[in-house]
Formats: structure tokens, sequence, C-alpha cells
């Protein structure tokens, strides 16, 4: 619902060529049987990047780390962002990923309900 995270799916979405990305609610079934496989990340309200899913070496990635593995993976300029943004110390770079969570609703708005998808995106979309 927040106007934000669905920006940034979007934008993420027109620029994910390859189709490296599918998306699911933190509240979704999907999210709940990887947060049981990973007991060890309490309640989790940012997000959440899954690499290797359902194969034995799956890991999350949370709030500013994640977003530089998404940079990454969608290569170009933002690779190159990312490395930029990748030397400062994790401590830092959640912290501005945490103020800006803090005001993504004064800021940028939500939605009463989640906006439907795109026809041609929503295979991309998990429950």
């Amino acid at each position: 619902m927040c106007a934000l995270c669905n920006g940034l799916v979007r934008w993420t979405l027109r620029r994910d060529r390859r189709g490296t990305f599918a998306f699911a609610p933190l509240d979704g079934a999907t999210a709940r049987r990887i947060f049981r496989r990973h007991p060890e990340t309490g309640a989790i309200d940012s997000l959440v990047l899954v690499l290797s899913p359902e194969a034995t070496d799956e890991h999350l990635l949370l709030r500013s780390d994640a977003v530089l593995a998404v940079a990454r993976r969608l290569g170009s300029v933002w690779r190159v962002l990312a490395a930029t943004a990748g030397v400062f110390p994790r401590r830092f770079r959640d912290a501005i990923y945490d103020a800006v969570a803090r005001r993504r609703y004064r800021v940028f708005g939500k939605y009463d309900s989640c906006p439907v998808p795109p026809a041609e995106f929503r295979s991309r979309f998990l429950d």
C-alpha cells in the first residue's frame, strides 16, 4: 500500500529485462513460508531479497543490503551506483534506509489498497 514501495517495484520491473525478480507482500503466504525457514530474522518490515530461494544455501538480504543487491543484478549504471554506495558501512546505509522508511507515507503517500500490477508483470507477483 506504500506509494514509494509500489513505485520502486514498478521501477524495478521496467529495468529487470531478464525477469530476475519476483515480488511478494510481507504479509502473504510466500513470505510466511520464507520466514518460517528463517526464524532468526524476527519480525521484518522492510525490503527482503531472497537469494537461492528454497535451496540449501537460501539466505536473506535486508534493508540497504537488499537494495544494493537488486541494483547490482539490474546491471549497467545501477551496478556502478551499488558499488559506490557499498563502500559505506551497513550501519550508515541502514540508518538512511530507516529514515526514508519512517517518512515514506508522509512524503510519498499511501494507497487504500494495493494497486493491481500491469498484466504483463502479473506472473512476477507471488501470494
